[in-house]
């Protein structure tokens, strides 16, 4: 079975189903200038939605230590579970590195037909990878990227620097004519790379319409230190047109700090995509008035996609028979004109 994926296979860009094969013909001319050959696009509709052979896939992510990565797992688990063909193991979540790579040996000992790995650190987690791949097990990487492009098939990312280009653009367009707009920043974690690729969109599309960032304060992605961070961001700084914060759950403290300080004069946006975010911005309860998605189904994707690469199935809508090696997803605005859109694809915090 896994000697087929290297041939035959193709982006599944949804969470928890597969998207539907589009059957496409394409033409070469031969040297009369008058003959036409059908070029095989690949698996089908039909062969892609119907069972094939069963294949075993082995799922490891960290610790879900908070709620996206909580919607991580849980996304994971309904997509194996939606497939009659694919037997899903799964590893117990750990944020210790050493744990991480024992799952990964183990499923390369039991002979897994695919791995799916969110790493708790993608260069920690690169050597044991490349075990994988270079065992026949195709390894589908989500969200943390390893070091080497030998560890993996193909690579499911959300787009941090696309979330901060989303948020900026959302409030140019609220803050249009206010060129001494006075901009917040609440970031996650200054040390990873996925908050300075959010911190950098960010600050782009501010100076694409002439505002800059202003205060900005980083918290550490939970609510105690949103709170702590916005209120000190507060404290300092009286006047505010508009804030973004990171991280919807770090939200909740600082949604918090926000009414402990009386202020509701700027708007704020979030990130990731939290139910209660959701909520609060289909209520128009609060100053949060838009979040931007950064995907929880990226697990749920990596399964799809280990399902067909497996198989040796390729995926619609695309006309190269190809899996592409290499998938950044949308990070799109939700507002209360749109939530209805998002709401069931949100997560708890």
């Amino acid at each position: 079975m896994r000697s087929q994926w290297k041939s035959r296979s193709r982006l599944v860009l949804t969470g928890i189903a597969v998207i539907a094969s589009v059957g496409l013909l394409a033409g070469c001319t031969g040297s009369g200038g008058d003959s036409q050959n059908v070029v095989d696009q690949g698996t089908t509709t039909e062969e892609n939605a119907a069972a094939g052979d069963t294949v075993t896939i082995g799922f490891s992510g960290p610790a879900a230590d908070h709620g996206w990565l909580g919607a991580i797992n849980s996304g994971a688990l309904a997509a194996a579970e939606s497939f009659p063909d694919v037997d899903l193991k799964v590893a117990e979540g750990t944020n210790d590195v050493n744990a991480q790579i024992a799952a990964v040996e183990t499923f390369i000992n039991d002979g897994v037909d695919a791995i799916v790995l969110l790493p708790s650190d993608g260069a920690a987690l690169t050597e044991v990878a490349i075990k994988a791949m270079n065992a026949g097990i195709p390894v589908i990487n989500v969200d943390r990227e390893f070091s080497s492009p030998f560890a993996a098939r193909s690579t499911i990312l959300g787009d941090n620097y696309g979330m901060g280009v989303s948020a900026g653009t959302y409030i140019c367009s609220q803050l249009e004519g206010n060129s001494n707009a006075i901009v917040g920043e609440i970031a996650g974690i200054d040390s990873l790379p996925l908050t300075q690729d959010r911190s950098a969109g960010f600050a782009d599309a501010l100076s694409d319409c002439g505002l800059k960032v202003g205060p900005r304060v980083a918290a550490d992605f939970t609510v105690q230190g949103g709170e702590a961070s916005t209120s000190q961001l507060l404290s300092a700084n009286p006047k505010i047109d508009a804030i973004w914060n990171h991280d919807d759950d770090q939200g909740i403290g600082v949604l918090a700090a926000v009414t402990a300080a009386g202020r509701d004069e700027f708007i704020m946006v979030g990130g990731a995509g939290s139910r209660n975010a959701m909520e609060s911005i289909q209520a128009d309860d609060s100053v949060l008035k838009a979040t931007v998605i950064y995907p929880s189904t990226q697990a749920a994707d990596g399964i799809a996609l280990a399902r067909l690469i497996a198989q040796g199935k390729t995926a619609g809508d695309l006309i190269t028979p190809s899996v592409p090696n290499r998938i950044v997803l949308d990070a799109p605005v939700v507002t209360k004109d749109n939530v209805a859109s998002f709401i069931d694809l949100s997560f708890q915090s």
